[in-house]
């Protein structure tokens, strides 16, 4: 991945990859199952995991630039509902992905990256457990029809990684 993550004054300074195109993400559109598994407790040491099952539907927009998605399933008995909406710069040839849910009601500040072949790394910031992190959305589409999502946390500025939040799609 040609993605270096820090510039000289901290910041983040993502690049495209190569093979960086509008298409990267054109495997996800349809209708989906997935097997989430989630850290209970993030940034904590925590090995205590829960899974859930999940349903999505997503789907092209603008073009061809973009898609968005919507996710549905239930957490501690109740209904929840998220929106990721991704969209891509053709002159820089980076995707920014946007997170919604029904808990937070707002769109988060996104995360930016690019997929080198069948690997994507998406990066952003966010204030986790009081802590300020780099989170890191990483997707892999080896197989299409069984694609794959990760999120990690770092604390330390990218040098170790907290995997907190796996899914695992099949088609339905």
């Amino acid at each position: 991945m040609r993605t270096s993550l820090l510039s000289s004054d901290g910041k983040l300074a993502i690049t495209a990859s190569e093979t960086s195109s509008k298409n990267d993400f054109d495997y996800l559109i349809g209708h989906w199952n997935i097997r989430n598994r989630t850290l209970k407790e993030q940034l904590a040491g925590s090995d205590e995991w829960q899974e859930f099952d999940a349903t999505q539907e997503c789907r092209p927009i603008l073009l061809g630039l973009g898609n968005f998605d919507i996710f549905h399933t239930e957490l501690g008995g109740k209904p929840f509902e998220g929106l990721t909406v991704r969209l891509f710069d053709p002159q820089t040839r980076l995707w920014t992905i946007y997170w919604a849910d029904s808990n937070a009601m707002k769109l988060d500040g996104g995360k930016v990256g690019s997929f080198d072949g069948d690997i994507g790394e998406f990066f952003g910031r966010e204030v986790v457990a009081g802590k300020d992190v780099i989170v890191k959305f990483h997707w892999d589409k080896r197989d299409p029809n069984a694609p794959i999502y990760s999120r990690a946390f770092s604390a330390d500025a990218g040098r170790t990684w907290e995997r907190n939040w796996y899914s695992n799609f099949s088609p339905r």
